[in-house]
């Protein structure tokens, strides 16, 4: 059994990785984040299941962006053994494509993740986000 300092160590790193795919579209490395199995909803109201739906949901918005910058922070943890729960708050910069490559949409929100032990390590269960306050182009991210 590994002690809590280890597990909440990996979870933070785990939870620090997820920028970084995402800003690089590295959308095959999210399952080094997200459980396969996981259920979630995106701030959006719609609740959805699978590694499949959320690499939808993030390539609906992210390939639409040339670059783009998700920082994480004040994050709080509660490890429970084999589960965990953080709340981190997000910012996200999103600069556009084409027509709007001079444009930027920025999303401000807070996400609440659900961790489980998996053989392959730590991995989110359930996220769900709530957005609080968004500026910018919403077209970078949203057609009309």
């Amino acid at each position: 059994m590994a002690d809590s300092f280890s597990d909440e160590r990996s979870i933070l790193n785990t939870l620090s990785e997820f920028p970084r795919v995402v800003d690089r579209n590295e959308w095959d490395r999210v399952g080094e984040v997200f459980a396969e199995d996981l259920s979630f909803n995106y701030g959006d109201g719609r609740e959805q299941k699978g590694l499949a739906a959320l690499l939808t949901q993030f390539r609906s918005f992210h390939d639409r962006c040339s670059t783009m910058q998700h920082l994480i922070g004040s994050v709080q943890l509660e490890l429970n053994g084999d589960s965990a729960v953080t709340r981190a708050y997000v910012q996200a910069r999103h600069q556009g494509k084409g027509d709007y490559a001079q444009s930027f949409y920025d999303t401000h929100g807070e996400y609440t993740d659900q961790w489980a032990r998996r053989p392959e390590g730590w991995r989110i269960v359930r996220r769900d986000a709530h957005w609080v306050l968004s500026v910018g182009e919403p077209r970078v991210l949203f057609d009309g």
